[in-house]
């Protein structure tokens, strides 16, 4: 009851707060409007994390009403009219070989929990329709991200296992190699590739990634291996959280040429907020990540582009986007830069909505054709004294027909797209 009432002042002093912008400032009241008629969704949040660091995942403890040590909380929710949200279920690099599967595990519950325990607030998404019916009841649809490959422990069973329990992208790498990944840090020259982007599983993992409807992320990998999936995959794919590399050369952005290719795969870059990356300093301005949305658009168009801000991930955000309460205000910062109505909208939310239904249909087609993938990594490129090997009979080095026959025929493709 008092979370109600909560909620129902927050809301009166909200529509108040907006009265006066609008008043002060004709293009947040654009804003405003266009945020009303469609869901802005952001593609990476790390507030599960931080309820892990802060509270130990103890959501009983924390009411996210009040909660004042995040960038994010209901009222902050409410104010920067989020309509859905990627939250991300994110384990650190030093869990791989460990215990990264219990944990990931563990983030998806707590983003469940979170959706149980304030359904007044969130609604559990895991499709397009299901973000606009949430967007309807005036709620924030929930999806989640699992990021960072390890995750998965190289298993395919662990990443269909997710899909059912709800998760809708998997970022390949977070800031470490997979044992079948190479990760951003490896362009940088601080780490050695072990792969040539991607290895022969990673590979399988593409193809069953398309076959389930997962969205693949490519924040955080290599250049090699942004093209290697653009090569490969069948549907859209998506930089949950990742800038434009020309305005900031920082290996974790996206190159022009990338941009070109993600709008032939007519994907998307939801453009992250965290200053190193926006400015490649330690200070930033809302009007400098504005600068990577007018770039996007200016190389791959508006319909590549959407927001990734990356909250309670990092530990800098430019001056006037502190908070996802401060999001409306970039809105109406592109509007003052002359975007229309319809890119706008696009970047708000439609770009994402059309890449999950892409993904969606491809999903729908390849499950026709295509059985789940069950042949495992080879041993030998997991072993660990962590590993067990039951069932290794063959070390998994066989391939099923059908896995094989769709990496031929892209094999087959990419010789034929060659220069004579």
């Amino acid at each position: 009851m008092l979370s109600k009432i909560i909620s129902t002042v927050y809301w009166v002093l909200w529509v108040s707060s907006c009265a006066v912008n609008a008043a002060e400032d004709p293009h947040m009241t654009r804003a405003l409007m266009l945020m009303s008629e469609t869901p802005l969704i952001d593609g990476h949040n790390d507030l599960p994390w931080q309820l892990r660091k802060q509270f130990n995942n103890e959501l009983n403890k924390v009411d996210l009403n009040t909660l004042n040590t995040t960038h994010t909380n209901i009222p902050k929710i409410k104010k920067g009219r989020l309509g859905a949200q990627f939250w991300s279920a994110y384990v650190p690099c030093d869990t791989q070989y460990k215990d990264a599967v219990r944990q990931t595990l563990e983030q998806i519950d707590v983003v469940h929990r979170m959706c149980q325990k304030y359904p007044n607030d969130f609604m559990f998404a895991t499709t397009s329709q299901d973000i606009m019916d949430a967007f309807a009841m005036n709620k924030t649809a929930s999806l989640i991200g699992v990021e960072g490959g390890h995750s998965i422990d190289s298993s395919l069973g662990t990443l269909r296992t997710m899909y059912h329990l709800g998760v809708r992208y998997l970022t390949l790498t977070h800031s470490c190699n997979t044992p079948w990944a190479d990760n951003w840090r490896v362009d940088t020259g601080s780490e050695p590739s072990q792969h040539d982007g991607l290895s022969p599983f990673g590979k399988q993992l593409i193809v069953e990634m398309n076959r389930l409807g997962m969205l693949i992320d490519l924040a955080h990998v290599t250049e090699k291996v942004m093209n290697q999936v653009l090569d490969m995959s069948k549907a859209p794919v998506i930089f949950s959280h990742s800038s434009a590399y020309s305005i900031c050369k920082h290996k974790r952005n996206v190159p022009d040429d990338v941009l070109r290719r993600v709008k032939e795969k007519r994907g998307i870059v939801m453009v992250n907020f965290y200053n190193d990356y926006v400015t490649c300093s330690k200070t930033a301005t809302l009007s400098d990540v504005a600068d990577h949305f007018e770039h996007i658009k200016k190389v791959a168009g508006a319909e590549i582009v959407g927001f990734g801000g990356d909250y309670d991930g990092v530990t800098r955000l430019p001056e006037g986007l502190e908070d996802v309460s401060k999001v409306p205000s970039l809105v109406a910062e592109l509007l003052r830069r002359g975007w229309t109505n319809e890119e706008v909208k696009n970047a708000l939310g439609n770009n994402l909505l059309r890449v999950l239904r892409e993904v969606e249909e491809v999903s729908g087609t390849l499950q026709g054709t295509l059985s789940p993938d069950d042949v495992p990594i080879p041993y030998d490129e997991v072993k660990t004294p962590c590993r067990t090997s039951y069932g290794y009979t063959n070390s998994g080095a066989a391939h099923s027909f059908s896995t094989l026959a769709l990496l031929l025929t892209l094999a087959l493709q990419a010789l034929m797209a060659l220069p004579a």
